[in-house]
C-alpha cells in the first residue's frame, strides 16, 4: 500500500522529524521534492491531498505543525492511504496527549516503535491504540523472572479486550446520538435533510461478558403482521470489529464481547425528509441605508415532552451594522462583531413553544447588499431523551459465566448537525 512514511516539520525549511522505508524501495531523499511542489500548487491555489514527482506520489495531510506523508510508486487505494494517516494520528495522541514537533523529538524511539507495529511492509497492521499500549509503554517495567510471557492480545481470541478485568460494580452506559444535517431555503422548503446516528458504549464490566442489543429498527430485525407499525431503515451501517457479523446476518442479533472503556459500537445514516426541529422565520428590514431591523421567529417542532437545550441561532446582519439594540421574549442575545452575526441563546426551549427576537443595528455606510441577503441562520440545539429517528434500543442483555449482576443505562441524545435555514 504505502513505500515509505514520513513525519515533517516545515517552520521556515523543511525538517524530515521521522521516516520509515517499509518496503525498500524507495530512495528517501525524493522526500525533498515535495514541500517545494507543494508550495507552488498553493501559490497556484490548486492544493490537492495528492501530489507526485515522477513515479513517486506523496499522500499527505497536515496536523498542527506537522505533515503527514505516505510516499508510494504503485496504483494504491487512496482512501486506505488516507483512513491510515488519520488513525496514526488519534494512536499518536494517546501516547502523547497532544500531537506536534515537540511530542514528536521527546519521544523518538516509541515513534518509532509505533511505526513497526502499525505497518508491516507497506500494510496497516495493529492501529488500535489499547492493543498497542500492550507491546509498547512509556514507562519503563523490570523483567518478570521466569520464561517471557506474550501480552494477552497474542494469544487472547479477543484481541480487542483483555482478560482478567476486574471492578467493583459492574455497569454499562450507552449513548444513542442523533446529528440532524438540514439545509432549508428562503421560503421554508427542505433542500437536504439527513440523520447520522451513533451508538457509543461506556463498558465497566469485569471478566468476558457478551452483550446482546436489540433495536427497533427494520434492518436489524424483521417485522411481521404489523404493516403500518412506523419502522427505521438504515443506511450505510457500520459496526466495531467486536461484532459477530456472522451472527447479525444469520439472525439480525447485534451480539459483542465488549472493549473496556469507551467505545463506539456502530454508526449509521437515514438518507430521509425530517421536518425542521426548531422552526426560524426571519424578517429583515432595511431603511434608507440608516439602520436595519431584524425580526426572528423561532417555533419548536416537537412534542412538548421534550426540550431543546443550549439553543443557539446565529442570525447574519450586514458587515458595516454597528449600534446595536436587543428585545428577545426569551433567552439572551448578543452582538459578535467578528462574525457579522447576532447570537440568540435560549438555554431551554420545550416542545411546541415560540419565542421572538428584535434587533436595530445602525448602517453608517453604504455597501453591496446581494453578498449579506445570501448568508443562512445557523441553528445549535441539542434535545435529551429524544431521537428524530425514533429508534429505540428494545433491550441490552449482559451474559457473563460468574453470573454478576450488572446495570444497563441507555440515554437518547439529538443534536444539531450542519443545520442552516
Amino acid at each position: 500500500m504505502s513505500s515509505a512514511f514520513y513525519i515533517l516539520f516545515f517552520p521556515l525549511w523543511i525538517q524530515v522529524l521521522v521516516c520509515r522505508n517499509y518496503m525498500g524501495n524507495m530512495d528517501m531523499n525524493e522526500i525533498d521534492h515535495f514541500m517545494p511542489i507543494l508550495m507552488k500548487r498553493e501559490e497556484e491555489a490548486e492544493m490537492t491531498p495528492m501530489v507526485s514527482h515522477g513515479s513517486s506520489h506523496f499522500l499527505w495531510i497536515k496536523h498542527s505543525n506537522l505533515y503527514l506523508v505516505a510516499m508510494t510508486k504503485k496504483n494504491a487505494n487512496a482512501a486506505l492511504v488516507f483512513s491510515f494517516l488519520y488513525k496514526i494520528i488519534q494512536v499518536f495522541k494517546e501516547y502523547f496527549k497532544e500531537l506536534e514537533e515537540e511530542s514528536i523529538r521527546d519521544n523518538f524511539v516509541t515513534v518509532y516503535e509505533l511505526m513497526d507495529e502499525v505497518m508491516d511492509f507497506g500494510f496497516p497492521q495493529t492501529t488500535d491504540s489499547k492493543i498497542l499500549q500492550e507491546y509498547i509503554t512509556q514507562q519503563g517495567h523490570k523483567l518478570e523472572v521466569g520464561a517471557p510471557r506474550p501480552p494477552a492480545t497474542v494469544t487472547n481470541a479477543v484481541s480487542w479486550r483483555s482478560e482478567g478485568i476486574k471492578y467493583r460494580k459492574n455497569e454499562v452506559f450507552m449513548d444513542v446520538i442523533e446529528s440532524v444535517n438540514l439545509l432549508v431555503s428562503a421560503n421554508g422548503s427542505v433542500l437536504r435533510s439527513e440523520i447520522v446516528g451513533t451508538i457509543k458504549l461506556k463498558v465497566v464490566l469485569s471478566g468476558m461478558p457478551e452483550l446482546r442489543l436489540g433495536l427497533n429498527d427494520k434492518v436489524l430485525f424483521e417485522i411481521t403482521g404489523r404493516e403500518k407499525s412506523k419502522t427505521v431503515e438504515l443506511e450505510d451501517v457500520k459496526f466495531h470489529q467486536c461484532v459477530r457479523l456472522s451472527r447479525f446476518e444469520n439472525d439480525r442479533t447485534i451480539s459483542f464481547i465488549p472493549p473496556d472503556g469507551e467505545s463506539e459500537l456502530m454508526s449509521y445514516r437515514l438518507n430521509t425528509t425530517v421536518k425542521p426541529l426548531i422552526w426560524i422565520e426571519s424578517v429583515i428590514e432595511k431603511f434608507s441605508h440608516s439602520r436595519v431591523e431584524i425580526k426572528v421567529k423561532a417555533r419548536s417542532q416537537f412534542k412538548s415532552r421534550s426540550t431543546a437545550n443550549n439553543v443557539s441561532i446565529l442570525v447574519p446582519v450586514p458587515s458595516d451594522a454597528d449600534s446595536p439594540k436587543f428585545k428577545t421574549s426569551n433567552g439572551s442575545t448578543k452582538w459578535v462583531p467578528e462574525k457579522n452575526v447576532v447570537q440568540w441563546n435560549i438555554k431551554s426551549f420545550p416542545g411546541g413553544k415560540e419565542y421572538m427576537m428584535r434587533a436595530h443595528f445602525g448602517l453608517p455606510s453604504v455597501e453591496s447588499e446581494e453578498l449579506e441577503a445570501k448568508r443562512p441562520i445557523t441553528v445549535n440545539f441539542e434535545i435529551p431523551y429524544f431521537t428524530v429517528s425514533g429508534i429505540q434500543v428494545r433491550y441490552l442483555k449482559i451474559i457473563e459465566k460468574s453470573g454478576y449482576q450488572a446495570l444497563p443505562w441507555v440515554r437518547y441524545i439529538t443534536q444539531s448537525g450542519a443545520h442552516t435555514e
